[in-house]
Formats: structure tokens, sequence, C-alpha cells
């Protein structure tokens, strides 16, 4: 060895000329250089030894599932360690109140949109009457209305000081009798009548997906049509009927505005009550995991509700059932019938909305005017930022499950979009958690270095609203990006890998042009949760940053039905989009 060259002795992972030393002349040779330069070798070294095996595994899909489940795993832990101070007080309280109110809000909207929706389902499916065509698509605009909305028009409408008790007083004397509307029946009421459309759509497409022969046989054995409805028709769309009515059932849950109006304090009012009120994080951490205790309960009810039992269709082609046409008087109270549920349901409240609206606009100054511009520019903010990531998100989630092909990354995708079945008082306290301990960690720690205070960073911020909505609407975006997924033949994705294209190559130049309308359509969609949204922004929302679902809980709330009415008219306009996506896909084409 030749005596200028240095000695090469390993120590540890590195050599020893990656030590620092000293060159000639005494003058220090920096070393950062030749440590980061081992760094990369022995990282470079140790991806060869394990890449291929690391581009088996769900990565992307594992991370964004670990990241949306981390606000129900921070509730759902609060259950394991509970302070029997807390439940001591809640129970000789609220408790015992909220939770018998949230069993019958829950009973009462699923026996009422079962009745509803299914019966109107049937109606449509199995006969004919004047106007059908167009009251198929009338019956499904109520989803346009949040429940809050209907709930405080319905309020103005029948209470004491209504016009319509005023009417009937003036009528028939002040002693007549007239149903507390502020209640927890006019709060079912309502309910109902928004969201029935689940379970009436779903109804709908289990009706026409069945065959004409299985039910003419019925008759030819002697069934009446009812008898076929009950024994035939009934149990092949149970399925379909029992996933609308679990979804009716989760928005019920979730809803705390319409039940505060209607004085009927239930587990998701209760979380905001002790969070506004107490201010106390583990109360509402411990009463939120309650929340998703119903959650699970209301899944396994559906599941039960299905059974054992299953139903298959046999045969191709599926003709579906042969409608009868009504006559004489049948005819005219079919369509009445749909056309009063209409007009309680959605045309009477818009035009009350628009009479209120109108007022407003009159009677407002010109100043006024740029508070209703701030909260249209703040909903849109939100939905904006949300709709965009929740989609990008769903669209690398998607990607990963398609890429991987494997059973731990689309349970990745299931855990990731759990999200829509939590309510979002529960999200919310989730995020508060983690978010609040994060800057209480980040300013301790610049106290203890710089001696400076910043204050909260995450918590109340627009940062923490998105991550919310994201979590909450995930499943909206992903259903929808992945539906379009599916459409791409792997021969394309197979091709691609085979020509050395990366993952994130083959997301980017590949995937994302072809799947961009449905990528327009999940983001339409999130774009409208968020814009109605109201537990989740009003627990997260910035202090002062008011949105047009907040505008209208907080005048609803002091009873100013006209300064409600142009931002719940104008959620309403925008809940009409996804309305309009879902006339286009609801019902299933007939066979000639």
């Amino acid at each position: 060895m030749h005596r200028g060259a240095p000695r090469r002795m390993k120590i540890g992972l590195f050599s020893r000329e990656s030590l620092p030393s000293l060159g000639k002349g005494g003058e220090r040779v920096d070393s950062t250089a030749r440590i980061m330069r081992a760094v990369a070798n022995l990282t470079r070294s140790w991806y060869l030894r394990c890449g291929h095996w690391l581009q088996g595994l769900p990565v992307s899909p594992l991370l964004i599932a670990a990241v949306v489940m981390l606000p129900v795993g921070v509730v759902s832990s609060a259950l394991l360690t509970p302070t029997r101070q807390i439940w001591i007080h809640l129970w000789d309280t609220l408790l015992p109140e909220m939770l018998s109110n949230t069993f019958v809000l829950l009973l009462g909207v699923g026996v009422g949109t079962f009745l509803l929706g299914t019966g109107l389902a049937w109606l449509m499916v199995a006969y004919r009457f004047p106007g059908q065509t167009v009251l198929n698509w009338l019956l499904v605009l109520p989803m346009a209305v949040p429940t809050y909305v209907l709930g405080f028009v319905y309020m103005a409408t029948f209470d004491f000081a209504g016009p319509v008790q005023s009417i009937l007083r003036q009528w028939f004397g002040q002693n007549i009798w007239f149903p507390e509307i502020r209640s927890g029946g006019g709060a079912i009421l309502v309910m109902v009548l928004v969201l029935y459309p689940y379970v009436y759509l779903l109804a709908k497409a289990g009706f026409y997906e069945q065959s004409g022969a299985t039910f003419e046989e019925a008759r030819v054995l002697g069934y009446s049509r009812a008898e076929s409805f009950f024994r035939i028709a009934l149990p092949l769309a149970r399925p379909s009927i029992v996933a609308g009515l679990t979804l009716a059932m989760m928005e019920a849950l979730t809803d705390f505005a319409t039940v505060r109006f209607f004085n009927f304090p239930t587990l998701s009012d209760g979380v905001i009550r002790i969070w506004h009120g107490m201010m106390d994080l583990r109360a509402a951490s411990e009463l939120s995991g309650l929340l998703v205790i119903f959650v699970l309960l209301i899944i396994l009810f559906g599941r039960s509700l299905r059974g054992r039992s299953r139903y298959y269709q046999v045969g191709g082609k599926v003709l579906g059932i042969p409608p009868v046409n009504l006559r004489g008087w049948k005819r005219w109270f079919a369509t009445s019938t749909c056309s009063l549920v209409v007009a309680v349901a959605f045309a009477l409240p818009v035009m009350q909305l628009f009479h209120w609206a109108l007022i407003e606009i009159t009677r407002t100054p010109a100043e006024a005017i740029s508070v209703y511009l701030g909260l249209t520019f703040n909903s849109l903010l939100l939905s904006v930022l949300a709709a965009g990531f929740a989609t990008a998100i769903a669209m690398i989630l998607a990607n990963g499950v398609r890429l991987s092909e494997g059973r731990v990354a689309r349970t990745a995708a299931h855990l990731a979009t759990m999200g829509y079945a939590i309510p979002g008082a529960v999200i919310a306290v989730g995020i508060l958690v983690p978010l609040s301990t994060l800057d209480h960690t980040i300013n301790d720690l610049l106290q203890s270095w710089w001696g400076i205070t910043i204050g909260l960073i995450f918590t109340g911020s627009v940062v923490g609203l998105t991550y919310a909505y994201v979590v909450r609407f995930m499943a909206v975006a992903y259903n929808s990006v992945e539906s379009s997924l599916e459409k791409i033949t792997p021969n394309i994705t197979m091709a691609a890998r085979t020509l050395g294209a990366s993952p994130w190559k083959l997301l980017w130049r590949i995937h994302l042009p072809l799947v961009g309308p449905g990528m327009f359509v999940g983001a339409s969609l999130v774009f409208v949760d968020v814009m109605k949204e109201l537990p989740i922004t009003v627990m997260l929302r910035p202090f002062g940053y008011d949105t047009l679902a907040v505008w209208v809980w907080q005048m609803a709330a002091e009873s100013i039905w006209a300064g409600a009415s142009l931002p719940a008219l104008i959620i309403v306009i925008a809940g009409l989009l996804p309305v309009i996506l879902l006339i286009g896909a609801a019902t299933p084409k007939r066979s000639k």
C-alpha cells in the first residue's frame, strides 16, 4: 500500500475515510458530503435488497387509511379509559333523555322512510297513472334540502306564531287544538320527508331488477297483486331497501341542528352542547364514543334485517314487473299522493324560502350584501379545498388498490372510506384531540428553544376543517373514482408496467386522463356535501369564520327566518347538482 494512501478501516457503517479528519496544512476536511454519500449508499443497498418486497406492499392505501381512521380511533379509545365522574354527571343530567330520544328518532325515521320510500317506489314500478314520468323524478328533489333547512321552514310555518296556527285560530277560535311542532314527532316528520329518497331510489332499483316472469308465476298460483308484493317482490328487494334504511338512519343520527330546533336533544346534539357549553374535550370524546356504538348497532341491525336468506334471480334477460294501468279514482289518487309528497317535502318549503329571500333582499342595505358575499366565499373556499384534496387522495387510494391487487389494500380502502358512516360530531372531536396535542407540542418546543409562543396553528383552522371534510366524505370521492378506474382494462396497466412505467408515472400519464369525468363527478358531490355540512363546521371553524350553513343555523336558532332564507336557498340550489346526477342514473331501463 502506498504510504500516502489513507487507511480504509471499517468503523461501524462508515469507513475510516468518512470520519472527520485533518488534511494537509491542518485544514479541516468537511465530512458532511462524505457522510451523506455514505447514507445514500446504505439506503440504495437496502432498497436493492428490499425494494422488490416494498413494491408489492399497499403503502399508499395503508397510509391513507391510517390518517383517515385516526379520528375514529381517538374517539373509540376514549371508551376504553372512561372517566367515572364524567359518566356520573352525564347520567344525572342529559344522558338518559338523549339516549331515549336517539332510539325514538332512529326508530321513527326507519319506519317512516320505509313506509314512504318503499310505497312510492312500488307505486312507480308496478302501476301507471297520469303524470308518472315527471313525478318519478320530482320525488327525488327533497334530497337537495338539508334537514335543518326544512326543519326551520316547518317550525316557522307550523309554530304557535306561524301562519297556519294563526289562520286556524281566526277561523275556529283561540282554543283550537294543534299538535306541538317543537317535539320529537316534528323532528321525525321533517327527517322522513328529507331522507325517504334514500329508500325510494334503492327500493325502486330493487323492484326494477326483478323478473316479471317470477311475478306472473305467482299470479298463476293464485296470489293477488298485494300478496305477490309482500311474498315475492318485497323479499327480493330487501337488500336494497335495507341499504337505503341504513343510510337514512345514519343521516338522522349525525344531525344535531334539526333536533335542537324541535327541542328533542339526541347524542349528536349532546356532543355539540358539551363542547360549546363546557369546553370539556374529554367528556365530548367519551360521549362521541357512544355515537360510534350506535353506528355499529345500525350496521348490525341492517345485516340482521337482510338475514341469512339469499334471493337470486334465475334466468338471463330481466323483463321487469309488468305495470298495471290504474283506472277511475285510483289513478288520480296515485297522482295526488305523489304530488302531495313533492309539495310538502320540496315545492312549498322552497317557495317559502323564495318569499322570505325576496323580503330580505328588498329591505337589506347594500352594506349587508357584503356579509352574504363573504359567507358564500367562505363556503366556496372550503368546498373547493375539500373537494380537491378528497378527490386527489381518492385517486391515489384507488390507484394503489388497483396496482397492489391484494386483500390488505382492499381492506385499507374500506377503512379509509368508513368516515361517511361516522357522525360529523364524532369526526370533529376525534380531530380536535390530535390537533390540539400537536399545537401544544409545537408551542412547548418553541417556548423551550427560543422562548416564543405562536398560539394554535391547526386547531380551529382551515387546515383542520379540510382534514375533517376529507375524512367525512372520502367515500363519496372514492366511489366515483373507483367506478371510473374499473372501466379501464387491466391490459393497459399491465402494458405500461411492462414498459417500465413507475406507479406514479402510470397514475399521472395513463390513469388520470382516463378517469377525468369520474373525478369531476366525485369532486362535485364532495363540493355540495361540504357546503351543506354543519356539525364539523360548527365545531372546527376558525373564530368568526361563518359559512352559509353556519349562518342558517345561527339565524334559525334566533327565529330570524328571513335572515336565514337567502343562504338556505343557495344551499338548496347547490344541492340540486347531485340530485340531477342521480336522476340520470337512478332508474334502469326496461328491456324491450
